[in-house]
């Protein structure tokens, strides 16, 4: 059994192989239905729009039962253990992909279950928003190790699945953002034991210089204590100005939701350089290929 709760629980040639699969069932190249007979349960503790309907549209796509399940319709809101609601489903369910405030409950679900598990966004990661975004810049600027990919703003779980990236795939990750916001340091120790190449900057400008991939999230996540946020960010704005300081093939990144004149002007965000909404589209690629590679062993 196998489960989809971080990139650095693959090696790269295997996330290469589900990458590729995503782009074969994007140019529908893939018939077959590895989730055919098969009930995928999508439990949500945050709200979603883009998780939500490509992991359901995804589902149907490759022959399953998506079976919708927010947190209030569990009875972990009324202090089920989340053990005994992964033994319960396990006996319901073929696998489960949960979308949840503490990346805990994902693993102790994937722990205690019977049925693979695929981590749809935590406090800590998000690795199916970072396939997505593989997979738009390998279309775009092939090849991953060629690439110089920016980062600006939060060390989020965004930044957290970047970063993973970077040690498996080769390319270079600057990140941009106040020192008191970078990702954990355990997390970059690791990385760089790797072999990754991260480096942090204090200045948004250096961090833009030649790079070919500018990526930022919103400031602000659910959850999160505003404080001084808005002000401390600032400085790390995407902006045309930004943009120019770029390789001239420079791609804009982004995944959604966007809060327009925050982490990103709308001149970039609606302009030539963005990629975002194909960007959002390929989460439904991207998603259904780490489906397939996880329930189907002919993948």
């Amino acid at each position: 059994m196998r489960h989809f709760l971080d990139l650095r629980d693959f090696d790269r040639d295997r996330l290469n192989a589900m990458l590729e699969t995503a782009a074969q069932m994007k140019a529908g190249e893939v018939s077959s239905m590895p989730l055919a007979g098969k009930s995928i349960g999508m439990i949500f503790e945050k709200p979603s729009t883009r998780t939500r309907v490509s992991f359901e549209v995804g589902i149907r796509q490759l022959g399953g039962t998506p079976v919708m399940l927010a947190a209030q319709d569990l009875q972990l809101g009324r202090g089920e253990t989340v053990a005994d609601t992964a033994r319960v489903l396990s006996r319901y369910l073929d696998g489960v992909m949960i979308r949840a405030l503490s990346h805990d409950t994902v693993a102790e679900f994937a722990a205690e279950g019977s049925i693979p598990v695929i981590n749809g966004l935590t406090n800590l990661s998000h690795p199916c928003q970072i396939m997505a975004d593989l997979q738009t810049i390998q279309a775009h600027l092939g090849a991953l190790e060629h690439q110089i990919v920016a980062w600006f703003g939060d060390g989020n779980n965004v930044a957290n699945s970047w970063i993973e990236a970077a040690a498996l795939f080769g390319f270079e990750l600057r990140i941009a953002g106040p020192e008191a916001y970078r990702p954990p340091a355990h997390l970059v120790a690791w990385a760089r034991a790797e072999g990754a190449n991260i480096s942090f900057v204090d200045k948004a400008e250096i961090a833009a210089k030649d790079a070919t991939v500018l990526v930022t999230d919103v400031w602000i996540s659910m959850g999160d204590d505003e404080g001084n946020r808005l002000q401390d960010m600032a400085p790390f704005q995407v902006t045309e100005t930004l943009m120019s300081l770029a390789a001239p093939d420079a791609i804009f990144m982004h995944c959604l939701p966007a809060l327009r004149g925050q982490e990103v002007t709308a001149e970039v965000i609606d302009g030539a350089q963005s990629v975002v909404f194909d960007e959002a589209e390929n989460r439904l690629h991207a998603q259904k290929a780490i489906m397939a590679h996880i329930f189907d062993d002919n993948f």
